[in-house]
């Protein structure tokens, strides 16, 4: 009987961190190629607070490097949705640099086209744009926090401005999302530079990215190098429960860099 491995590929930014995001793709396995031509790409870019001093969310290099190893796709939504800091369209600037004709930003709480699902017991209008057939990338900034970091991109998937009606009970609401959406086929963490909690405190410059296909498995290892333990996150341990991916870091195959190389890099946050 043949296992299904989660692989998650940690590579070092030396100069350019479009290089090491292909990198890491190369080492966990590049997507189907006529699939890339046949679907768009959605891209769940994760920033909370665009006005913060702190820029505790995915670099334009690292962007530019998911959307550019997407390079025959036909469009790239760069996706994000409303909340009180401020309209997802808006938030969304800070990759203005990277918008084209292919590459466009997508406001999700804009979209009138919508499916009702069912999400933790409560009825909620989604954008159609996450059910299509697509190929789904979440991508956001390292930081320490026990409510994850590429998993709990996904709450910003929910379209309305005020989501904290929804923070008590966080976990339920992003894997009943994740399963609603059909999962996540890429998962990149930008950790060029990583954060303490939400409000990123404090930050430190560690460049290093993690990429991988199974979304979780990222979220564990991503988790191990930071803090806190991923056997201890709720998150991370109810998606494993489910079957949506590896939240155990011994049954991950690492690639590229060893994780014990990169632990010190990661120390005083």
């Amino acid at each position: 009987m043949v296992f299904f491995v989660s692989k998650v590929a940690l590579t070092e930014v030396d100069v350019d961190a479009q290089v090491a995001v292909h990198q890491a793709l190369s080492l966990v396995g590049r997507l189907d190629k006529a699939r890339i031509r046949e679907t768009p790409v959605v891209v769940k870019v994760g920033v909370f607070n665009h006005k913060a001093r702190r820029t505790n969310y995915p670099t334009a290099e690292v962007v530019g490097g998911i959307t550019s190893a997407f390079n025959q796709a036909e469009k790239i939504y760069l996706i994000e949705s409303d909340n009180y800091k401020g309209p997802g369209s808006e938030r969304l600037q800070v990759w203005k640099e990277l918008f084209s004709q292919k590459i466009v930003p997508f406001n999700l709480s804009e979209d009138k086209d919508t499916r009702q699902v069912e999400i933790a017991g409560e009825k909620m209008e989604l954008s159609n744009l996450l059910f299509r057939p697509k190929i789904f990338v979440s991508t956001h900034a390292l930081r320490r926090y026990a409510r994850g970091t590429i998993l709990k991109n996904l709450f910003g998937l929910i379209p309305i401005r005020k989501k904290a009606v929804y923070h008590t009970k966080l976990v339920p609401v992003i894997l009943d999302l994740f399963e609603a959406i059909g999962g996540v086929d890429l998962a990149v963490i930008d950790a060029t530079r990583t954060y303490s909690g939400p409000s990123a405190r404090r930050s430190k410059e560690v460049n290093v990215i993690i990429a991988g296909k199974d979304a979780v498995a990222v979220e564990t290892v991503g988790a191990a190098l930071i803090g806190p333990n991923p056997a201890k996150m709720p998150i991370i341990q109810e998606a494993a429960k489910r079957g949506l991916g590896e939240g155990n870091l011994d049954n991950i195959k690492i690639l590229g860099t060893p994780i014990e190389d990169l632990k010190e890099r990661f120390r005083d946050l």
